[in-house]
């Protein structure tokens, strides 16, 4: 149990799917959602088994290895997946991997190093969470970015700042901290504290969000709106009674649901009985007994399935398993009665699925209870004008953030020495100065200093009759002349 050289589930068939998960963890033993996706690929493979349509007489085996979380160990479990169990230090490697493609791992970090160890053995790598990052605004132009220092948030937060320079968002500050890291956290928690961007980018992970989440509690900084990323918009584990003070309203893109039929009485009832056999009730043997001290971890969870409805992260390694089999369907040059054609090698292959997100609000139900309202999508295998769909009348809204309120018309915008575009002061117009524009960055009609007035004056002497008192002001050079020639007649 929770040995990185040996896999945690496993089952032998003529073509191998290795995959890497977290199941049991420093920071949460054992990882409920890791857990469930292990349970997900052999609900899927035993799924294809049983199936003729796909891989006909060609048995689906797997492979499934506990990382704990752990960096060290998700490299001892991918050379494990590279060389299998069978190979010891007398054995000799005929260059041939027994495993076919590997699922994982759910965290970007981790799954570099997977795929930089593999790549060179040209082993596939299909990847839990697909390279693909968007984030939403609505004319919030003063923001705080906060991410994970992993690959995941370090990436992830590179193309938020490229994507915000290039549409006119100010970025107040961008700081970062690891789970692992309480000192750097707490800076974090301080310069949120003292800015005046209400929006936060939370490029993060559940864990790191967690920790955030927390310390922003205890000091009671609320009112903020925050936009998530796929790695905790939808989790959980953050749901406390103090949450929705900090998250309320919090707006992020979740891998969509997808309802896998049948998933629901496997967890319950099939899982248990055929890959826990200490599930069982009856019975006293010693092995029994032995039985049960092994598996007694994984008993934690037996009768969890809260998230069973839920089906987004769980559903991506369902996609996934079926993208390795269609692929190896094909390679083996599969028909449906006929078979498949066992003896081919197999070359290398990569199998990948569209990406598809749901936009979550989050938002309380009637009685209270916090719930991640969809109230849009993205999909990218719709044309590119209908991919992206909102539904802004179905958001809950925070604040607005803005570093300066809008320059009213009589003003113009000037800049903050050492300060962003998006801070300024409104400064009036001068006499003769005209502004009739919110937000303008000059003077529109700077006409009547003292070379212009005496212009106007020759003007109105040498042809008085192109001014009409008696008729409205139609243009601002008019309204003054008339107003000059009003004030000139009264002179009189």
């Amino acid at each position: 149990m929770g040995d990185p050289k040996y896999p945690l589930l496993s089952k032998d068939g003529d073509v191998n799917i290795g995959a890497l998960f977290s199941v049991h963890s420093i920071e949460i033993l054992p990882s409920f959602k890791d857990f469930r996706m292990a349970q997900t690929m052999i609900f899927a493979i035993e799924e294809i088994n049983r199936s003729q349509r796909l891989l006909p007489n060609v048995s689906v085996g797997y492979r499934i290895y506990d990382t704990c979380g752990s960096r060290l160990s998700s490299m001892s479990a991918t050379m494990a997946l590279m060389n299998g169990p069978e190979f010891t230090a007398g054995d000799r490697c005929n260059g041939q991997s027994p495993i076919h493609a590997i699922i994982g791992e759910t965290e970007s970090s981790a799954t570099v190093i997977l795929s930089r160890t593999t790549g060179p053995f040209k082993i596939p790598v299909v990847r839990n969470y697909p390279s693909f990052f968007r984030t939403i605004h609505f004319g919030w132009s003063w923001v705080g970015a906060v991410n994970s220092d992993n690959d995941y948030g370090n990436n992830g937060m590179t193309i938020f700042l490229n994507t915000a320079q290039e549409e006119g968002i100010c970025v107040e500050y961008s700081v970062k901290f690891y789970r692992t890291e309480p000192d750097k956290l707490q800076k974090v928690v301080e310069t949120i504290k003292k800015s005046t961007a209400k929006v936060i980018v939370a490029f993060l992970t559940s864990s790191e969000m967690y920790n955030l989440l927390e310390q922003l509690s205890i000091q009671n900084i609320t009112g903020l709106q925050m936009i998530g990323v796929e790695g905790w918009i939808t989790a959980k584990n953050l749901i406390t009674p103090n949450s929705f003070h900090v998250l309320g309203g919090s707006l992020g893109f979740a891998v969509r649901k997808n309802d896998i039929e049948g998933f629901a009485d496997y967890v319950i009832k099939a899982f248990w009985k055929t890959v826990v056999p200490c599930s069982q009730t009856e019975g006293n043997s010693s092995q029994y007994a032995v039985n049960c001290n092994t598996y007694q971890d994984l008993l934690l969870l037996k009768n969890y399935n809260e998230d069973v409805p839920e089906q987004r992260y769980s559903s991506n390694v369902y996609k996934a398993v079926y993208a390795v089999v269609h692929s190896l369907h094909s390679l083996l040059k599969c028909k449906e009665q006929a078979g498949c054609e066992k003896g081919l090698t197999i070359q290398p292959h990569t199998g990948a699925t569209v990406a598809q997100y749901e936009v979550v609000n989050w938002q309380k139900d009637s009685n209270g209870s916090i719930k991640f309202k969809a109230v849009g999508y993205y999909d990218a295998s719709l044309p590119p004008d209908q991919r992206f769909v909102l539904n802004t009348e179905n958001i809950t809204w925070k604040p607005r953030s803005v570093c300066s309120e809008s320059c009213p018309p009589g003003t113009r915008k000037a800049a903050q020495k050492g300060r962003p575009v998006c801070c300024y002061d409104c400064i009036p117009c001068a006499e003769g100065e005209i502004s009739n524009e919110t937000d303008s960055n000059n003077f529109l009609w700077c006409l009547f200093n003292n070379l212009m007035l005496k212009r106007t004056i020759k003007l109105i002497k040498n042809k008085p009759s192109k001014f009409n008192t008696g008729k409205k002001c139609i243009h601002t050079y008019v309204c003054v002349c008339v107003l000059f020639q009003e004030q000139e007649d009264k002179s009189k």
